[in-house]
């Protein structure tokens, strides 16, 4: 049974925003597990999802996030979508609530920091998925410090995409975040880790709410 939180007397969804495998069914556990309202994405011609003609880059899936944010909202987001949900809090930071940002660039160099090419094997396991999700991103940092939400980082110390310095950049440059490191844990920590990471991301999520 979903939890409905309060913020004075505006209701706060949470958006759970997948990586680049692209089905809602990703976040499914955890946001079940959390007890919070929860609006699960999934994107168009990622994974196995169908393609929408109309999707054809990072923009297109900020656009379908900002949709979403009429009123104010948590942004859960693992990998790649760790860049849609700086976009769209760079666009609209008076709608951000909070962060919670898993095993993502957020659009920071992570070949710079040990980061390994995730896109090879990417596209041997989704042959059919859109082949603009291979294509470099900008380098994010200005706008990522600019975003004042209060923030919450995941990180697991076995991910080779996304490495634990990955996620220290980022502690450094958001101005309110908290890095959280969890041992053994993968890229796909949100899965192989659900009670522990449903229960951190309800704590951040509703602490002092």
């Amino acid at each position: 049974m979903a939890v409905l939180r309060k913020v004075g007397w505006m209701a706060i969804k949470t958006l759970f925003l997948p990586g680049a495998g692209g089905s809602a069914s990703f976040w499914k556990p955890v946001a079940d597990r959390t007890g919070l309202e929860s609006v699960l994405f999934a994107w168009p011609g990622l994974g196995n999802e169908p393609a929408d003609p109309a999707v054809s880059g990072i923009d297109d899936l900020v656009a379908m996030v900002l949709e979403r944010m009429t009123e104010r909202v948590n942004i859960v987001a693992q990998s790649m979508a760790g860049i849609v949900a700086i976009k769209a809090a760079s666009a609209m930071p008076e709608s951000v609530h909070r962060l919670v940002l898993a095993a993502t660039s957020a659009g920071v160099p992570v070949s710079d920091l040990g980061g390994s090419d995730w896109r090879p094997d990417y596209y041997r396991a989704f042959p059919r998925a859109a082949r603009w999700i291979g294509e470099l991103v900008a380098d994010l940092s200005s706008q990522i410090g600019l975003i004042a939400a209060p923030t919450l980082l995941l990180w697991g110390d076995r991910d080779p995409i996304s490495p634990v310095s990955v996620g220290k950049r980022l502690g450094v440059l958001l101005p309110n975040a908290t890095l959280r490191v969890i041992p053994g844990a993968d890229h796909d920590l949100a899965q192989t880790n659900v009670a522990l990471v449903a229960e951190l991301i309800a704590r951040h999520l509703t602490e002092a709410l």
